[in-house]
């Protein structure tokens, strides 16, 4: 069976690829190759995939070669979309920049005024309560000269009747004229002070009448007071309660921890105590109280917030290039600032530097740790300024961007860490935006 499959094999072949003799001659001998139909076949067919894998190799590069010019054109036009949103991206930064500045001024203008009309509300809570003292006076004066008054009144109406009963006073004689002088004279003293008395009645009636239109317009105006005091507090507060809330943060749990950790100047504000006698208070002081409260509230909040990391760590310009979360499969824990090289980088909080130096990856990173649990971390420098256990504040400079470490550009990585796990920084830049 196989030496006839052979045989029609190789009859078939030979019809296409006839026995030939390849003849090699020298000068003494001549030699030949004979080349079988099969022979020939692999030969043919090898000489075939080689030029077919040429042919296809060849279209392949061509291919390849016009298709790169595609990419790197449509690379090209991305490039070019891709810097110009950056551009935007960058323009409404700064725009949103501006707007938190003009905010911050905002919102300091509106301290002082509010220290302004606390102070105000004081000296006019302080003038009412004389004025109503006063009052007090001037009605205890009154009842005592009408009590006068009286007393006078029938003094007056008893020797008047002894001088209509033949001119002699109760158990004296009718010839004594030295009586009757002196009865005279009493009559005329009493008439006097009757005068003096009536009049003295009526400036007490006009300065109390004075007073109670004194004390109307000053109620008035501590109403005034009140009412701007309270929108102030409403519109002062509410934007930090959300920003605080926004950032994941329990607004009175903070406030408690800022409350209980105090020790500095301008801290929580004492209520107001008008009553000398242990009695209630008067809605007034009452109204004044909640206000103060709210207004203890703003102080806390504005030692809590600089505690916090609710500032940027960059001023100038830069391109947000890389944001917190994973990337093939590993998380990007922080988010990435891209800008000049040695751009100034800022605290974003207040806290103490606990590392500033090299480290792995990072490069030249600086940590520091705030209050709360919160920690901050700044990678990729290329100059440090600050040293480990150093005390910043909010807005000190702590390094310049940089590229070292696993960097392929200049930038800044900026993580927030909170109890040691990584969160998005850009929860709280996000949350400050309509405050600070």
């Amino acid at each position: 069976m196989r030496t006839r499959l052979a045989i029609r094999l190789h009859a078939i072949l030979e019809r296409y690829f006839p026995e030939r003799r390849l003849f090699l001659r020298s000068d003494t001998d001549t030699r030949f190759i004979r080349l079988k139909p099969e022979t020939q076949f692999i030969a043919f067919t090898g000489s075939a995939l080689v030029i077919a894998w040429s042919i296809i190799a060849t279209a392949i590069l061509l291919m390849d070669s016009i298709g790169a010019g595609n990419f790197r054109e449509q690379a090209r036009r991305d490039q070019q979309t891709y810097m110009a949103r950056l551009n935007s991206l960058s323009q409404e930064r700064d725009a949103r920049a501006n707007d938190a500045l003009a905010a911050q001024a905002r919102f300091n203008s509106a301290l002082e005024q509010i220290s302004v009309m606390q102070s105000e509300l004081l000296g006019s809570e302080i003038r009412r309560r004389e004025l109503e003292t006063g009052m007090e006076v001037v009605q205890a004066t009154l009842r005592d000269v009408m009590s006068d008054k009286k007393v006078v009144e029938s003094e007056f109406a008893t020797l008047q009747a002894a001088l209509d009963n033949g001119g002699t006073l109760p158990g004296q004689s009718g010839a004594d004229s030295e009586t009757v002088d002196l009865l005279a004279n009493a009559l005329e003293r009493t008439a006097q002070e009757r005068d003096r008395v009536v009049a003295d009645a009526q400036q007490a009636l006009i300065a109390a009448d004075a007073m109670a239109t004194e004390l109307r317009s000053m109620e008035e105006k501590n109403d005034a007071i009140f009412r701007q005091l309270e929108e102030a507090m409403t519109i002062s507060v509410t934007p930090l309660d959300k920003m605080f809330k926004a950032a994941g943060m329990n607004p009175d749990n903070i406030l408690d921890k800022v409350r209980a950790g105090y020790s500095g100047q301008g801290g929580p504000l004492m209520p107001l105590s008008f009553s000398t006698k242990g009695g209630e208070l008067t809605e007034d002081s009452k109204r004044a109280n909640r206000i103060l409260n709210q207004m203890d509230r703003l102080n806390l909040y504005r030692i809590a917030a600089a505690k916090a990391p609710f500032a940027a760590p960059l001023k100038d310009s830069y391109r947000f290039t890389s944001g917190f979360g994973y990337r093939w499969g590993r998380l990007h824990a922080g988010a990435d600032f891209a800008g000049p090289h040695g751009t100034p980088i800022y605290s974003t909080a207040d806290g103490v530097v606990v590392h500033a130096g090299w480290q792995s990856g990072y490069g030249k990173l600086v940590k520091i740790q705030h209050e709360f649990g919160i920690e901050t971390r700044y990678a990729h420098m290329s100059k440090i300024r600050v040293q480990k256990g150093q005390r910043v504040s909010r807005g000190d400079r702590i390094g310049d961007m940089g590229n070292t470490g696993r960097s392929t550009g200049t930038h800044l990585h900026y993580e927030v860490r909170v109890g040691g796990k990584a969160v998005n920084p850009m929860i709280y830049l996000k949350a400050a935006k309509d405050v600070f």
